[in-house]
């Protein structure tokens, strides 16, 4: 069930709040009627997956005991505990691709599984790996297998993140005060549902349809329409994702959980640190916290080209997360190698550069890397990019007779959107701004 769909806004949800609220006069236990209501909306997309969701909850649970039950294997039980999770995410997500590479590699003819891609496995994994690594820490101590279960599969933040942390999440949940219906929350809950509601229908929805339609002639670009053509993927794909997060922080809010934040106007970076500090800052938090820093302490000796290096593996890591295609894993080096100039710059280059040309540069690094993400064969791939920096084109009146180009300043809506969008990224307070005005 999707977030913006009639299903989810005129039933589910309205449901859900109703039984939330006042289903002790069920004699329910209000935790129960989420996990039941949560497992009900993942199954909506395929009911086929429910089972994998529920072993790896069970799975998860069955090592946190395992962990805090004062036996001396504790640091084994977690390593197992993590490399269990990363092999489920492997087998359903990567299977075929590591078979596709193979056969090319070494000119073998192995069949795919064609194993079923189980909805938001990339971040119930990411958030269980989170969850064993915290209470290994000793964070959590005393976790009742209902409430680990809400954890996972509360449904606002199950299908696109946030990545939330149990410590985070359950006080909520168990402060009883959050059990009665809260009519500020309800109103900036719906308020936030409806921005996200927008951001996903109008702008990524009409957006969208130019971009596929690019896509599908991209031998007709020029100069011109290439650059219009990345642009309104970048403001499809921010208001996309970040419309989903504001329909599930929405839908959160309703029910009086807030969500962490996850997007802080990315569009408004001033380095690639500074982006990935504002954009799925979950997924950053994730991937410095248990991935780059336990990377970082296994090395004898720390240096600065030691921890660039990590970087750039870090966002291997973090491109391949993304999907099993090449193409996410040059988005990642990319971003990797960009990262690496950006620390390069702030170490050793003494001059200052205008806070406008650090926002220009970096939008056009953002942007540019959104093509690796979009596009799935390299060959096109460079062909935008060529297409991009084709100047001559420019000279040569390629840009006048532009049949693409052309369709984006005909279709006077698309056009207005596309002009909104830059207003919107540029000039606008985001969505977490506004709830933390409640």
């Amino acid at each position: 069930m999707l977030f913006y769909t009639l299903p989810y806004l005129l039933f589910f949800l309205p449901i859900t709040l109703v039984l939330f609220f006042y289903g002790k006069f069920l004699k329910i236990d209000r935790k129960i009627i989420l996990i039941l209501l949560s497992a009900f909306f993942y199954s909506w997309w395929n009911i086929y997956y429910l089972p994998l969701i529920i072993f790896s909850i069970l799975m998860n649970y069955y090592f946190y005991k395992k962990i805090t039950s004062g036996n001396p294997n504790r640091k084994k039980n977690l390593i197992f505990g993590i490399t269990l999770n990363i092999l489920l995410l492997i087998i359903f997500k990567y299977t075929d691709f590591i078979i596709q590479n193979i056969n090319l590699l070494l000119s073998t003819n192995i069949s795919y599984l064609n194993l079923p891609f189980p909805l938001a496995i990339s971040f119930f994994t990411f958030q269980s790996i989170t969850f064993l690594v915290n209470v290994y820490d000793e964070d959590l101590l005393d976790v009742k297998a209902k409430d680990f279960f809400l954890f996972i599969i509360f449904f606002p933040q199950l299908i696109a993140g946030p990545i939330v942390r149990y410590r985070h999440m359950m006080p909520q949940f168990n402060n009883e005060s959050n059990w009665m219906f809260n009519k500020r929350n309800f109103i900036i809950g719906l308020i936030i549902l409806f921005i996200g509601l927008v951001k996903k229908v109008y702008f990524a929805g009409t957006l969208s349809e130019f971009v596929d339609m690019g896509h599908q002639n991209l031998g007709e670009l020029s100069f011109l329409s290439s650059w219009i053509l990345s642009l309104s993927f970048t403001f499809e794909f921010y208001f996309d994702f970040s419309g989903y997060v504001d329909m599930a922080t929405g839908s959160a809010l309703m029910l009086n959980i807030v969500l962490p934040q996850n997007f802080n106007s990315p569009l408004k970076a001033t380095s690639v640190i500074d982006f990935w500090q504002r954009w799925h800052m979950t997924l950053t938090y994730f991937l410095t916290t248990f991935i780059y820093y336990p990377l970082l302490k296994s090395l004898k000796q720390i240096n600065f080209l030691s921890t660039m290096l990590i970087t750039f593996c870090v966002f291997l890591i973090a491109g391949i997360w993304h999907g099993p295609s090449w193409n996410f894993i040059l988005f990642g080096a990319f971003h990797g190698l960009g990262l690496i100039i950006n620390h390069v710059y702030k170490r050793y280059l003494i001059f200052n550069i205008s806070k406008f040309i650090l926002w220009f540069l970096t939008f056009n690094f953002i942007n540019i890397s959104f093509i690796f993400f979009r596009t799935k064969e390299i060959e096109n791939i460079i062909l935008i990019l060529k297409k991009m920096f084709d100047i001559k084109s420019f000279f040569y009146g390629d840009l006048l007779i532009d049949k693409l180009s052309m369709k984006f300043f005909n279709d006077i809506n698309l056009f207005i959107c596309f002009l909104l969008s830059i207003i919107v990224c540029m000039a606008f307070k985001n969505s977490y701004e506004l709830i933390n005005k409640r």
